[in-house]
């Protein structure tokens, strides 16, 4: 289904990853849960610790203008008429190489109707007493300048406690107005005196969060951070380098019956959502060139 599994072992920190999506499948902490994991052998839920390459995010009505063409991609989110998260999130990743607490897996982007470029993914993963760290290398191998975005997709695990009594930190001044409907984006809003002001950490309580921040502070090293606690102090995190300016946040609501509130997807992005049409932050990848990102999640 998912194809090879990897373990990963580094002093407290074990790692279990799937060739499918190149996915994160459970990450623990002295045995305990830092990611909301999945069944190596069922389909993955709700894009759980994919990568999600060359776009992060949505694409509305799956269509883009890029050198004068209007291109068309596979719509996956039907109910929304919007392409999401990219194309590989759904490929089986190539073994490359690894060892007891590392691993290498790759991925070939080659041309498609709706995205007629060629790209060379590579991911890294590394386990050691900090964490997991996580680097994505895109090289585009073809002639043509690719439109490019990456950002992974965890769900972070506080502790057992509700996620509405977990506390949120993240030093975000800005976020951005989605409609109800789509999601898609409408404008830039500052988080001061709004739901969505977390810069202090406080409870998340009953608020729904399916947003993109930026404006984010990083601190001497460059690395911007985001800490969810749970009330009986465990806690869990992610940082992140300058190469994603944007986070997406997702309070992971669902109606009944299905599972409500199972974990935080915290997914750092090096652009925002729809970004192949309004171009902001969007990378434009030459022929040749290479694109690096990286993210870790730890204990807290």
């Amino acid at each position: 289904m998912n194809g090879e599994a990897f373990r990963l072992v580094s002093g407290d920190y074990t790692a279990s990853i799937v060739q499918r999506g190149g996915a994160l499948r459970q990450l623990t902490f002295q045995g305990r849960d830092l990611v909301v994991p999945f069944d190596a052998k069922a389909p993955i839920p709700d894009y759980r610790g994919i990568i999600a390459a060359p776009w992060p995010n949505r694409i509305a009505d799956g269509s883009y203008r890029h050198d004068g063409a209007v291109l068309h991609l596979p719509l996956n989110e039907p109910a929304r008429r919007t392409a999401l998260h990219g194309l590989v999130f759904d490929q089986l990743w190539t073994f490359q190489a690894g060892s007891t607490d590392s691993l290498r897996l790759s991925c070939e982007l080659g041309d498609s109707a709706g995205y007629p470029f060629r790209l060379a993914l590579q991911l890294d993963y590394r386990l050691d007493a900090e964490g997991l760290h996580t680097t994505v290398t895109a090289r585009n191998l073809g002639e043509r300048t690719a439109p490019y975005g990456v950002c992974p997709h965890p769900y972070l695990l506080a502790g057992p406690a509700p996620l509405d009594e977990w506390l949120l930190e993240l030093h975000a001044g800005s976020f951005l107005k989605v409609t109800a409907d789509r999601l898609l984006p409408l404008g830039m809003l500052p988080v001061a005196d709004r739901e969505f002001d977390f810069r202090a950490p406080r409870t998340i309580g009953a608020t729904e969060i399916d947003h993109a921040f930026t404006d984010i502070a990083h601190d001497d090293d460059g690395r911007a951070q985001l800490i969810v606690r749970d009330p009986s102090g465990t806690g869990a995190g992610m940082s992140w380098d300058r190469s994603c300016p944007w986070v997406q946040i997702h309070t992971a609501d669902k109606p009944a019956p299905l599972p409500n509130r199972l974990g935080l997807a915290v997914e750092p992005m090096t652009c925002p959502p729809d970004a192949f049409n309004s171009g902001q932050d969007l990378i434009q990848l030459e022929p040749g060139s290479v694109h690096e990102a990286q993210w870790s999640i730890f204990a807290d």
